[in-house]
């Protein structure tokens, strides 16, 4: 009779698949405006740390490939995942469902078309705008390519993954017992012989650590390069998991980004002594497009009114919206919200949610699933705005719905948002995911 631990190897030793890694530079070579604070006033000053694209593509054209890419960047829109969808259509085997995009988050990267646009509380010059739509074209060219170099390069390889723990991230409140999510997740890419061709971790905070104007991919681009040090030859992935209301407990100087970055690094070096969990199943994949309405939406005069506020960022949104009843236009009721899901049989469920999502969702989803075969990821497929919880919804403050200005939308969130996306994950989500004696009724 074979032993458990025998019967893991074997296991083990018997999940290889097609697996492809790929990155691409995506640093740009000119000044342009950088992302993630309104109060920068000129283009980009240099480049600080590179930052890249990289993508891992999983499976045979056979079983349908599903592709992760990781972007070093505030956050990637609907638009260019929707654009680049289209470009792989007719070249690959890759749908809808099976391409994830997830932002790095980073505050010192280019400004792209689509992601707070109001960030600045002021339309770009011309010759601003022109290198932001350069950019932007650029990104969707890289992310093209990074895609398809991570297909073409698919060997057997075995898949694993483990869960950590890094303290340096903390709510932004200061109240007790301010909710905080610590967990690293990590996935490993392995040859047959054994050697690390790739590294994918996750964690819940916002990389903020620097505000400089110089292109940076903050602690996650740190991480990376830390990953990448320790195990040479490997690509290392980032993304962030629900850290819309996480921040790191030090910032200010790129010493502070690199040793926030060494610590990922050491958590996944302590991990990889084992054991890690073999991921055999076949990946499927599950999407579900949602509605998360608006709160009452201004009145014209109430638009008026905010045109004259002496606050830059709100008469600007309100001069905005005035445009569009101008043309005639109807300013949206609600947000178009895509929520996805991947399990590998039972051992892993990652699930993907666009936006600034707070923590309070994934700590949640962790109860009402079994939390240790659980992975959220936020900044995923599309940043439209921050995704607060009731609790903070009904906080208000910024996350509550004052950034909505900055993201142009058109009033915070109605009552109930918190509700509609945790019962979209409940739909996509096999039930075997379900904790130990919860049951789903929508």
């Amino acid at each position: 009779m074979i032993g458990y631990g025998w019967a893991v190897l074997l296991l083990g030793a018997q999940s290889a698949r097609p697996i492809g890694v790929a990155r691409v530079d995506i640093t740009p070579d000119y000044p342009t405006r950088l992302t993630g604070f309104g109060s920068r006033k000129t283009e980009s000053e240099g480049v600080a740390q590179r930052i890249h694209a990289k993508a891992l593509a999983l499976g045979s054209d056979a079983d349908g490939p599903a592709v992760l890419v990781t972007v070093d960047n505030l956050g990637v829109s609907g638009a260019i995942r929707s654009e680049l969808l289209r470009r792989l259509a007719g070249r690959t085997k890759v749908t809808h469902d099976r391409l994830a995009i997830c932002s790095s988050h980073t505050h010192s990267a280019p400004m792209i078309n689509g992601v707070a646009p109001n960030m600045f509380a002021a339309d770009m010059p011309p010759d601003q705008q022109a290198r932001i739509d350069r950019y932007t074209r650029e990104l969707t060219d890289h992310l093209e390519k990074v895609t398809l170099a991570a297909l073409a390069d698919r060997q057997p390889a075995h898949l694993g993954w483990a869960s950590g723990r890094v303290g340096f991230a903390r709510n932004y409140s200061r109240a007790p017992f301010a909710p905080a999510d610590h967990d690293l997740p990590a996935l490993r890419v392995t040859s047959p012989e054994g050697k690390v061709r790739a590294i994918f971790v996750s964690y819940a905070c916002h990389p903020e650590t620097l505000s400089l104007n110089t292109v940076h991919g903050d602690w996650s681009g740190s991480a990376q390069l830390a990953l990448e040090g320790d195990h040479p030859g490997a690509i290392a992935l980032v993304a962030i998991g629900c850290g819309a209301d996480q921040t790191p407990n030090q910032r200010g100087t790129p010493d502070m980004a690199d040793a926030q970055g060494r610590e990922i690094a050491n958590e996944v070096k302590r991990l990889l002594a084992g054991p890690w969990n073999p991921l055999p199943a076949p990946l499927a994949a599950a999407t579900k497009r949602i509605e998360l309405p608006f709160d009452k939406l201004p009145t014209r005069s109430e638009w008026e009114a905010r045109a004259t506020n002496k606050a830059r960022q709100i008469a600007f949104h309100a001069k905005k919206n005035l445009a569009r009843l101008d043309r005639g236009e109807a300013i949206p009721t609600a947000l178009p919200y895509l929520v996805q899901v991947w399990s590998f049989g039972r051992d892993l469920a990652m699930v993907f949610l666009p936006g600034e999502v707070v923590v309070d969702y994934c700590l949640r989803l962790k109860k009402e699933f079994d939390g240790t075969r659980l992975w959220v990821n936020g900044y995923s497929n599309d940043n439209p705005c921050y995704i607060p919880s009731e609790r903070v919804l009904a906080e208000g403050g910024y996350r509550g719905g004052d950034a909505m200005v900055y993201y142009d939308r058109p009033a915070k969130f109605a009552p109930g948002v918190e509700g509609r996306l945790i019962n979209a994950v409940h739909e996509l989500m096999p039930k075997e995911f379900l904790a130990s004696g919860k049951r789903w009724t929508q």
